[in-house]
């Protein structure tokens, strides 16, 4: 090994002994290769750090976020219009069909205008970033050269054999698929999967309010089948005091709100109105975490009214057993409200339980009552989101800023429980702050840090 060195040393420099009128012996040392350009290598860190953060899935969501409210807006437009056919009266009702049908087109004038621009920005993006590229491969391909030592060319022998030896393994010791998981009684069959990111949005408050909820009402009235809402955690990030709701998923998108804010009191914070991000809708009514209580309160959006039912005693609120993962709690997230094929449950721990979560029916009224309570094993401080798909109670963790895993569930129906689901969450940004499941279409929708998000499930 000793000789190997020296011959290389000798291969890039050479030496020469001068002697001196002393007897002292002084070697001069002479780099015969030309020296490394690092100011060259720095430039080509910086353009490809610039390339990487101009190409992001973000971008590519949104197209897809655009396209998706398109796909969904012009049948519905068509539909309308069909209506109005069959029903003109010549009269008043004509007249204002047709400017129900004039504001349509105006909303989808604005998303095909702002999938236009993003068509181009694209465009422009990809010529750019393809000649940065080139350009890139070009000054690497010249920066090997000086590679003498094949160091480089080591490097990638190397990690081809890696890969190489990766398919081996996996043709002889395929990886297992989980198995079924857990269900209640379901319609859509069992919980397998999740796929998307779906819908990427920030809506009209581009990164105004990073706590909040959104969603669709699973029993909703008629004329609001594809209705949106959405509620802002407005004041101090923890406090909100009204929903505001959008006609259609492209509405919300583009940001035009229809029907408007439905308050409910002009206070902010005041006695029952919303604390906390974990909000839901269903039947035309809100249910949410009331303001410094250990209560849920139901609010009728026809009615504006509230009521509220009481969890039981020692229910921990105010900030005392919130979502958390190992860098961060997710502030008054105490109560967590979900809906599922059967109606709306709450999601809470208290003292009794030492933490853990504990389960309960919300059964719809007024006021509403609280039903059968199960009982969990998992530690709600360990659990970054809970939601309900079909009987089925299902917790999340923080695994990286990328990623987060459903790993728990809780069958209502049997009482099993699982912790080793493995089943992972793309994310769009870090944190996801509200996470809530839709029977009406079986998707996840998610709030993470001012975005909206979805994600479909998939079922067997």
């Amino acid at each position: 090994m000793k000789l190997n060195v020296i011959v290389t040393l000798c291969a890039l420099f050479s030496l020469t002994r001068q002697a001196p009128p002393r007897d002292d012996c002084v070697c001069k040392l002479i780099n015969s290769q030309k020296a490394f350009p690092h100011d060259k290598l720095s430039t080509v860190e910086v353009n490809a750090t610039k390339c990487t953060d101009n190409i992001t899935p973000q971008k590519t969501l949104e197209l897809e976020s655009l396209l998706l409210g398109l796909e969904r807006r012009l049948p519905q437009l068509q539909e309308n219009v069909s209506m109005l056919e069959m029903e003109d009266d010549g009269d008043l009702y004509a007249v204002l069909s047709l400017q129900v049908l004039e504001n349509e087109l105006m909303e989808i004038k604005q998303l095909i205008d702002r999938l236009n621009g993003s068509t181009l920005g694209h465009q422009r993006l990809t010529t750019d970033t393809n000649k940065q590229l080139q350009d890139l491969r070009a000054e690497m391909v010249q920066l090997e050269t000086y590679d003498t030592m094949q160091v480089v060319k080591g490097h990638q022998d190397n990690h081809r054999l890696k890969k190489d030896l990766d398919q081996c393994r996996n043709t002889f010791f395929p990886t297992i698929q989980p198995t079924q998981h857990p269900h209640g009684s379901c319609p859509h069959g069992q919980f397998q999967n999740i796929t998307g990111p779906r819908v990427y949005t920030a809506g009209e408050y581009s990164g105004s309010y990073k706590y909040g909820a959104w969603g669709r009402d699973p029993k909703p009235e008629v004329g609001k089948e594809n209705w949106y809402w959405r509620v802002m955690l407005t004041s101090s990030d923890k406090y909100a005091n009204y929903v505001r709701l959008y006609s259609s998923l492209s509405t919300l998108i583009v940001g035009v709100s229809n029907p408007g804010n439905v308050m409910i009191h002009s206070s902010n914070p005041t006695t029952n109105t919303i604390q906390g991000p974990n909000v839901v809708l269903y039947e035309g009514a809100l249910y949410y975490n009331c303001y410094n209580k250990d209560a849920v309160c139901r609010f009728n959006l026809t009615t504006q009214t509230v009521t509220t039912v009481q969890l039981p005693k020692d229910t921990r609120f105010n900030s005392k057993g919130n979502f958390c993962h190992l860098d961060e709690c997710y502030p008054y997230t105490d109560l967590d409200l979900a809906t599922d094929e059967s109606g709306v449950w709450v999601i809470y721990t208290t003292k009794q339980d030492f933490g853990n979560l504990v389960l309960s029916k919300v059964e719809e009224g007024v006021p509403p009552t609280l039903n059968q309570t199960w009982r969990t094993s998992v530690y709600k401080q360990g659990v970054t989101n809970t939601f309900m798909a079909c009987g089925v109670l299902y917790a999340t963790r923080y695994v990286s800023k990328d990623t987060e895993e459903i790993f728990y569930s809780f069958d209502t129906a049997t009482g099993a429980e699982r912790f080793n689901l493995g089943i992972f969450i793309k994310k769009m940004t870090p944190n996801i702050y509200f996470l809530n499941y839709s029977p009406v279409d079986q998707m996840l929708h998610a709030y993470c840090d001012a975005y909206m998000v979805t994600y479909k499930v998939l079922f067997s």
